[in-house]
């Protein structure tokens, strides 16, 4: 399997960048995989210029319904005409961000939702031979302090990421759990993926929602290390993460994790 990131906060390649994450998986079958499209047309751009064809894509995954996620719908319909695109039945709702300067509509571009091309999921979804998208995460453990400041459906309703999905691919000996940004925390993910496929992931690519969490240093330093104590706990796992975990956050990571831990930026790509 060859994971390539097309978008994502950072380049260490000199593309071009945003807020936001693309995969593009190929798979050994010659499947290719589009897990979530970045907030523009940005994706396909990035991934022309890498040799890497929107149009050849087979199935792609949004992941939640968030626009840096999800942006990109529009322009992967139109670039490509044939693959299904698998998302939650709740990602359509309203979803807000509290800043600064009060709520921010962060949500996906409603005139997309009636398109024939959109396969609505529920809680466990097989979207091909070895593929497996579950929702309905629970548990508490680590879950990101950032989404108290996230809502939806109504302004005033604190967001339960029922619209938050994940991706699973069993190809021979690795067991690949794919989530955008685990809002319902990365171990809560892992302990699900676990409970589908009946063993630990060989791999975990995902933003951790680490960034903009509200917390004061002490507090965000014990939480990430008590994160990284979780995440270490699956010695056979190798994690690369990306987009909302934060440089910084990442950094604290890695000083924890060392070889287990890894960062996949814009143009970067890892065979697995």
């Amino acid at each position: 399997m060859k994971i390539t990131s097309v978008v994502e906060n950072t380049s260490r390649r000199g593309l071009p960048v945003e807020h936001g994450l693309s995969l593009y998986i190929e798979m050994e079958d010659g499947r290719k995989v589009l897990f979530d499209m970045g907030q523009s047309a940005l994706f396909a751009r990035n991934a022309e210029a890498m040799g890497l064809s929107i149009a050849d894509v087979n199935v792609a995954v949004i992941s939640h319904g968030h626009y840096d996620h999800g942006g990109g719908l529009g322009t992967f319909l139109a670039g490509n005409s044939k693959a299904q695109v698998f998302i939650h039945r709740d990602a359509f709702q309203p979803h807000y961000s509290l800043r600064d300067d009060g709520l921010h509509y962060i949500g996906l571009d409603s005139e997309l939702k009636e398109s024939v091309r959109l396969v609505y999921c529920d809680n466990l979804e097989t979207i091909g031979s070895g593929m497996t998208l579950f929702a309905n995460v629970s548990g508490d453990c680590c879950n990101p302090a950032g989404n108290r400041r996230l809502f939806g459906p109504s302004e005033s309703e604190n967001d339960s990421f029922r619209h938050e999905q994940s991706l699973v691919i069993e190809e021979g000996n690795n067991v690949v759990l794919f989530a955008g940004c685990a809002h319902r925390g990365i171990i809560n993910i892992i302990r699900k993926a676990e409970e589908v496929t009946g063993r630990p992931p060989t791999h975990v690519l995902a933003g951790m929602h680490l960034v903009k969490s509200g917390l004061n240093e002490i507090s965000e330093n014990v939480f990430i290390n008590t994160l990284a104590s979780e995440l270490r706990k699956y010695s056979g796992t190798m994690f690369y993460t990306m987009h909302c975990t934060g440089l910084d956050q990442f950094a604290k990571l890695k000083s924890l994790l060392g070889e287990q831990i890894g960062y996949l930026a814009c143009g970067d790509t890892i065979l697995l």
